[in-house]
This record gives C-alpha cells, sequence and structure tokens, in this order.
C-alpha cells in the first residue's frame, strides 16, 4: 500500500484517517465521560466510592491489558486485533448507555479500557507499518497525533453539549462513530501475517503475570488519591504489583518465545521516551483535573463553559499535522520533542498564581502554550516510541507507550488529588479552596520540568542538525 517518496495517494489516506478515527474515538470517549459525571451521579444516585470507580475500572482495563494488547497485535496481527477490540469497544459502550445500576457501568467502562488497550497499540503499529520511514510516516503520525490529542479536547465541548441532551448520550455518540470507523476499516485495512510462526507458541505464563502486575500497579496508583487513608492497603498492592513484575521478568528470561524481548528494554532512547510520556501525562492529567476542578466548583462555570475554555488547547488538531513534520525533518525529533516541553513548563507556570476572580484573558496563554506544547510533543512522542525498533515489535513498542502514557494519567489525577485533598483536611475540611486547587497545580509544574530535564539529554546523541532527507533516503531523525 505503501509507495515511496512523501506523497500519499487516496488508499493511503484512508487507511490513515480510519486508524486516526479510532485513536480520536478513544480520546473524545475518556473527556466525554468525565464531563458527563455530574448527571450520572445524579441520575442513578451513585457513591462518589462508585463514581470514582467508574472511572478506575477504564484505567485498570486499559492500563492492565496493554503490554498484552501490544504484543498480541505483533503476534496474531494487526488488523485482526484492531478489528476484533474495535467491535468490542463499540458493543461495551453502548452497553454503557444502558446502565440502570453503578456496577454495570463498572463492568462496561472495564471492559471498554481492554478494549483500547489492545486497539490503540495495534492502530499504531498499523500507521508505521503502512507509511514508510521519512517523511511519509512522520507526515501520517504528526496527523495521527494531532487527532489523538484533538479527541481530548474536542471531547470536552462536545461531552457539554451531549449531557445537555441526557448523559446516555456520551455512551450513544461513540457507538455511532465506531460503527462507521469498523465499516471502513473492514474495507481499506489489508491483511497483515505476522512473520513469527504460530508453531512457537504463545507465551501464556508471561502474559498472565505481566497482565496481574498492571492490573494490581495500576489499582495501586488510583488509590493514591485517597492520601493516607488506606495506605496499608496500597502499599500491599502496590508490592504484590512489583512481585509478578519480577515473575515476570524471570519468566522472559527463561522463555523460548518470550511475550517481551527485554533487551529492548535496553535501549536509553527508548526508556528516556516512555519516561518522558509519562511524565509527560502525568502534568497534563493532573493541570486538566485542577482546572477543570478550579472553574466548576470554585468558580461555578459549566461543563460546557468549562470545555469551551479548554477548547483552545485542541489548535494542536491543525498545528500537529501541519507544522509538527516540518519541523521534525528540519530540526530532527528530539529537538521539537524538547520545544514542546518547555511549552509545557512555561505554560503550567504561568497558572500557578491562580486567583479567586481571574478573567479567561489572564488564563489564555497558558491554554495556548498547552495547546503548542501538544502540537510539538505528543507527535514526536509517537515518532520516537518506534524510532529503531524492529517493524516486528512495533505493537510492543506502542504498547509501553500507551501503558506509560495511561499509568501517567492516572498518576496524575491521584497525585493531585492527595495533595488538594490535604490542604483541605488541614483546613477542617471546609471544601475545596484556592489554596487547594494552588498546591495541586504545583505538581503538574514539576513533571513537566522532569520531563524536559529526561528529553534533553537526548539532544546529546542529536547535536547536529540533520540534512533534510531526500524522497529515496528519507530517514526520520531520531
Amino acid at each position: 500500500m505503501s509507495t515511496s517518496g512523501s506523497r500519499m495517494g487516496a488508499r493511503a489516506w484512508g487507511v490513515l484517517f480510519v486508524l486516526c478515527g479510532a485513536i480520536f474515538l478513544e480520546g473524545i470517549d475518556v473527556a466525554m465521560l468525565n464531563v458527563a459525571l455530574p448527571a450520572i451521579r445524579e441520575d442513578l444516585g451513585l457513591s462518589t466510592g462508585v463514581l470514582s470507580g467508574v472511572v478506575s475500572a477504564y484505567v485498570l482495563g486499559y492500563g492492565g491489558f496493554m503490554l498484552l494488547g501490544g504484543r498480541a497485535a505483533d503476534l496474531l496481527g494487526r488488523r485482526r486485533m484492531f478489528l476484533l477490540w474495535l467491535a468490542v469497544f463499540l458493543a461495551f459502550s453502548g452497553l454503557g448507555g444502558f446502565a440502570t445500576e453503578g456496577w454495570m457501568l463498572l463492568v462496561a467502562r472495564f471492559v471498554t479500557g481492554v478494549a483500547a488497550a489492545f486497539m490503540a497499540p495495534a492502530g499504531l503499529a498499523l500507521v508505521t507499518t503502512n507509511f514508510p520511514d521519512g517523511p511519509q510516516r512522520t507526515r501520517a503520525l504528526g496527523v495521527y497525533a494531532g487527532t489523538a490529542a484533538g479527541g481530548f479536547s474536542l471531547g470536552l465541548v462536545a461531552g457539554g453539549l451531549l449531557v445537555s441532551a441526557g448523559w446516555r448520550w456520551v455512551f450513544f455518540a461513540p457507538v455511532i462513530l465506531a460503527a462507521l470507523i469498523l465499516f471502513a476499516a473492514f474495507a481499506l485495512l489489508t491483511d497483515d501475517v505476522p512473520e513469527i510462526r504460530q508453531t512457537q507458541g504463545f507465551d501464556l505464563a508471561g502474559a498472565a503475570s505481566v497482565t496481574a502486575a498492571m492490573l494490581l500497579l495500576a489499582y495501586g496508583v488510583v488509590r493514591l488519591e485517597n492520601g493516607g487513608e488506606g495506605l496499608g492497603t496500597t502499599v500491599a498492592v502496590v508490592a504484590a504489583g512489583a512481585a509478578f513484575l519480577g515473575i515476570f521478568v524471570l519468566i522472559e528470561r527463561r522463555s523460548t518465545n518470550p511475550l517481551v524481548r527485554l533487551a529492548i528494554l535496553r535501549s536509553a532512547a527508548l526508556v528516556r521516551t516512555n519516561l518522558g510520556a509519562l511524565l509527560f501525562m502525568v502534568a497534563f492529567a493532573g493541570f486538566q483535573f485542577m482546572v477543570t476542578l478550579y472553574l466548576q466548583e470554585l468558580r461555578g462555570w459549566s461543563a460546557l463553559q468549562t470545555g469551551l475554555a479548554m477548547l483552545v488547547v485542541g489548535i494542536d488538531t491543525i498545528l500537529a499535522p501541519t507544522l509538527t513534520p516540518w519541523l521534525v525533518n528540519r530540526f530532527g525529533n528530539v529537538r521539537v520533542l524538547f520545544g514542546g516541553m518547555l511549552c509545557a513548563v512555561l505554560s503550567y507556570t504561568l497558572f500557578l498564581p491562580v486567583a479567586p476572580d481571574w478573567t479567561y484573558a489572564a488564563m489564555l496563554p497558558s491554554m495556548l502554550l498547552l495547546g503548542l506544547c501538544f502540537s510539538l510533543s505528543y507527535g514526536p512522542l509517537t515518532m520516537a516510541a518506534t524510532d529503531g525498533v524492529d517493524e516486528q515489535e512495533h505493537g510492543l513498542a506502542g504498547g509501553l507507550l500507551y501503558t506509560s502514557m495511561q499509568f501517567g494519567m492516572a498518576l496524575g489525577v491521584s497525585a493531585v488529588t492527595a495533595l488538594s485533598m490535604a490542604t483541605v483536611s488541614a483546613e477542617a475540611a471546609e471544601g475545596l479552596s484556592l489554596d487547594a486547587i494552588r498546591n495541586g497545580l504545583v505538581l503538574p509544574a514539576v513533571a513537566a520540568v522532569l520531563a524536559a530535564l529526561i528529553t534533553a539529554f537526548g539532544l546529546r546523541r542529536n547535536a547536529a542538525t540533520p540534512q533534510a532527507p531526500t524522497p529515496a533516503t528519507a530517514h526520520t531523525p531520531a
């Protein structure tokens, strides 16, 4: 399907739009649900614990099965996994809309998270394997990243609009989009035959141990938002997750057909990319959560007003597929990524002195810089995730990246919640205060600084300005 050169044909664009549609679906689904939570609580009479569990269930499914999903795409076929789990995503998103009890929502969101864990790395691997290394892949990943980030920012507005018509539409609307994507995917995506022979078997012990480890670690991260309450249980859960992770490493070392080739983790660039991605999402998820509380809890803004306030972050939908590929080809991936991390540091720092009567004009610089940050960071992160990795392991590389991002999102929300609630407790539980918001906002700024420092280590390897690639010898700078 792919052709040489930087130009893409109609079929190539069709394939890209299908894959972009799936990652957009995943982002908009999460964002719309976050906006709809108050309405869901009021209609179903859910407790705070169950409501929090609705969000946590998705995190557990996504984080728990992501590594398995990434490797399954490599072993069983990217197209097969993409189509199968897109169908599962469609079905359980729709079932969530029919929920009448809290447990029904919990099950629906958990399975939806599992579906996303298999679908997302398969989709990224399909992008990297369908478009040749060089300008085509850089452009394709730029469009893909812009769509992914745009799904979340646009989902905040879409969620506000749909909630006004009824919160169940937050679940039904993705079904319509998923059905259209699934229909187009069957027609456009070609079969890919895994190069690893089925006779080699599947590493069931490795799959079971890593899934148990990821589930326990994800649950431990989610529990952090409780602060000191139940600290012993949280420590025990994390310790159990670490133990299963150790068992997984032992299994993989002895396995003749390992689920994860441990040597892939010896790549300093790969480790740096995943640490940067984790901290990047810690910062963004924590910032978005704190800003939402500030606007809705302290300022009394509606869900729709909050979504519109953050809509400017969606400029990445335009800049990521246009500006970012040109910058990457001109200056190199790591330099562009480092610039994006610096924009994040400045964005979060400018919001630290937030006041109770801030005008939107005072918030706008942070929002604009955040949109620019996503434009310069998200795409280069996805490019770096598979750079130098054999195509047979692109699913695994995508699984590692999305695992880092999902854990970052969960950790960011949990950590800022714990920080802000500690302030509330100190103030005799008088409710969320401006000081609590400010305390929570410190974490995103610190995480962004750490992400920028980690990214800076990669600049030494890319000290020389790369030559502009030619169509015949195109290569995306590492």
